[in-house]
């Protein structure tokens, strides 16, 4: 089997490839650079309503706010 040598323009076409691929990736990068801040923020997000909802189960199971509440202290300052 005979090798036929490679016409020069190939290798331009490579050069350009290869390129084009270090360009695709440098963007891949910063994509996911960008989702890694995503993911950590709705992280931080979760535990913060993790936390509150936390709270307010124990709000309601407290034995001090189990009793019955006097309907004026619900009233506005102005009545």
């Amino acid at each position: 089997m005979s090798s036929q040598p490679t016409p020069p323009e190939a290798g331009d076409h490579s050069a350009e490839r290869l390129t084009a691929l270090e360009i695709k990736a440098s963007f891949a990068e910063d994509l996911i650079d960008k989702l890694d801040q995503t993911v950590i923020r709705q992280q931080s997000q979760i535990d913060a309503l993790i936390h509150e909802v936390l709270q307010l189960r124990q709000r309601l199971t407290d034995p001090q706010n189990s009793g019955r509440t006097d309907l004026r202290d619900d009233l506005p300052p102005h009545y």
